[in-house]
């Protein structure tokens, strides 16, 4: 889905919801900054790790940490939530294959364009829409005024504000 419309949210919520049913869990955000970064690709494949293994791990390269990836993890039953994903060469170095992990394990994948989500038969998409007019105003209410609703002297420019963010929750949070 488009930026703003709540994906990583979405997938925060859920991650804090269901982790504790899996022997490992990790929340590895904003991935398309991260891996741009010098060495972001291995600094993403220590957090995923150490996070999972709860020990501090050190990867040397990239490539390697594909293999220890695979090697530490293909018995544990994990979830792993991979925020902003924009390119297959992230999951390549990161997830390539449900294979990597335990059974049980789920892979959640937040990102603007579904073609980098393009796998197996168990890959599923969830489109997240964007916000009603109703529910928009209501959450701008919620943010400006601490309420359901608007006050009464700013109905009319609360409801410009709604028309401007188009339904875009974070538009209408910030």
């Amino acid at each position: 889905g488009m930026g703003g419309v709540g994906k990583t949210t979405v997938a925060r919520v859920l991650y804090d919801r269901i982790r504790w049913q899996f022997e490992g869990s990790c929340f590895l955000a904003n991935v398309r900054e991260v891996f741009a970064e010098k060495d972001g690709p291995r600094h993403l494949q220590e957090q995923l790790l150490s996070e999972i293994l709860m020990e501090r791990a050190s990867v040397w390269d990239s490539y390697r940490g594909v293999e220890m990836i695979k090697r530490r993890l293909r018995l544990k039953k994990i979830i792993l939530i991979l925020d902003d994903v924009d390119d297959k060469k992230q999951l390549e170095f990161l997830a390539a294959e449900p294979g990597w992990f335990g059974p049980g394990s789920r892979i959640i994948i937040t990102s603007r364009d579904t073609n980098v989500l393009t796998g197996n038969d168990d890959t599923k998409i969830y489109e997240a829409e964007k916000l009603n007019d109703d529910d928009a105003l209501m959450l701008f209410s919620q943010k400006a005024f601490k309420n359901d609703q608007p006050i009464e002297d700013f109905v009319e420019l609360s409801k410009q504000v709604v028309s401007y963010a188009n339904g875009l929750p974070l538009a209408l949070k910030v």
